[in-house]
């Protein structure tokens, strides 16, 4: 983990967490690993853990299931997409649009550069 100034280290594992939902590392009903596992992981205490699978329980990400561990729930990776777009959306794009602006860029500039990218 990071030691990122401006996000505790639970919102940045329940981010890292959402990070590989999204890529596909676990699939809806996949089981995470546990508290233990991922404390050791990131190397923090336990309780830092616990408070990324609270925020992700109540955000329907994860559940626990008994006998097996925290999974991910059903539509847990539409969610977190819808979120993440319209916090892209509102929060990342007007800076952008304000910085091609300030440079001179042009939507063709983008485009282009879009298209090299997906090549």
């Amino acid at each position: 983990m990071t030691q990122q100034t401006d996000k505790p280290l639970f919102a940045q594992i329940a981010e890292r967490l959402c990070d590989d939902i999204l890529a596909g590392r676990y699939a809806e009903g996949d089981r995470v690993p546990s508290v233990r596992e991922l404390a050791a992981e990131f190397e923090v205490n336990v309780n830092t853990v616990l408070r990324s699978f609270d925020i992700l329980q109540r955000e329907a990400v994860l559940q626990q299931q008994r006998g097996i561990g925290m999974v991910v729930v059903r539509g847990a990776r539409r969610r977190i997409a819808a979120v993440r777009k319209k916090d892209f959306l509102q929060r990342e794009l007007p800076d952008f649009f304000r910085r091609l602006d300030l440079l001179g860029f042009t939507i063709d500039d983008v485009v282009e550069e879009w298209r090299k990218r997906a090549q």
